[in-house]
């Protein structure tokens, strides 16, 4: 369970950090790291205070801080001013180069997935910003938030063509995703990702229950089968939850 950190002898953490001959500010940020690393030091523990920090290892309250914010700029800590410290939660890998299912991800990890719908109806195409090559005059339109046990991870704002997918709209979202539904009556033949960093509008903030400024990746994807373009989706993750991987060869 996550806590105050105690019960350390910072000197003796500091002292065995190396490189030895490295900045202090680097072996402060390698001490935090090394016990994150093992398990002692969980997601949302409290750390030693800078005050704390600069009394046992004394070192200048600059150095401390830099490290800090460091850390902090890499997402291994998350500092709430006037409260302290905390190690940041892991964040959950997401695919860049492929297009998974995300209930398996999580799965995948122990996790429970669970899906909320949002909105799930039919809408005219001229509303929206949308491909000229859509079927149809109008479009299914679904907005779903994906939960990680019981945290948001991923709001799914998807449009999808009526005409190779009539049956859409007939689908329950909270027992299968759009992605496997999908992917069984349109078989994916190519797909097309687009990354940005963007903040989440007011709606979308309190769906993914994060604040207003959090820094979100945002993945457009476009979708499609041999008959065409099936899907186009904008899916949205908060920052501090979520990071993008992929390999690739030369």
């Amino acid at each position: 369970m996550a806590g105050v950190v105690d019960d350390v002898d910072l000197r003796e953490l500091y002292a065995a950090a190396e490189p030895r001959s490295a900045p202090a500010y680097e072996r402060i940020k390698t001490l935090i790291r090394a016990q994150i690393g093992a398990g002692r030091w969980v997601a949302g523990d409290q750390l030693p205070s800078e005050h704390q920090l600069v009394r046992e290892l004394g070192i200048s309250r600059m150095t401390i801080n830099r490290a800090l914010r460091e850390l902090a700029a890499a997402g291994v800590v998350v500092r709430n001013m006037g409260v302290g410290t905390f190690v940041a939660p892991a964040k959950v890998a997401a695919p860049l180069f492929e297009v998974r299912n995300i209930a398996d991800e999580i799965q995948r990890r122990g996790h429970r997935h669970r899906m909320g719908v949002v909105l799930l109806r039919r809408e005219p195409l001229a509303e929206h910003p949308l491909p000229a090559d859509w079927s149809a005059d109008h479009v299914f339109h679904s907005v779903l938030v994906h939960f990680d046990d019981d945290v948001p991870i991923q709001l799914e704002d998807r449009f999808v063509d009526p005409v190779i997918v009539p049956d859409y709209l007939a689908q329950d979202f909270t027992t299968v995703t759009p992605n496997r539904y999908l992917s069984a009556v349109a078989p994916l033949v190519r797909g097309e990702h687009v990354v940005e960093a963007v903040q989440a509008n007011p709606e979308e903030a309190r769906l993914l229950r994060i604040r207003r400024t959090e820094p979100c990746l945002q993945i457009r994807r476009r979708t499609w089968s041999a008959k065409g373009l099936v899907s186009s989706a904008r899916l949205l993750h908060p920052g501090s939850r979520s990071r993008l991987e992929g390999t690739f060869e030369a």
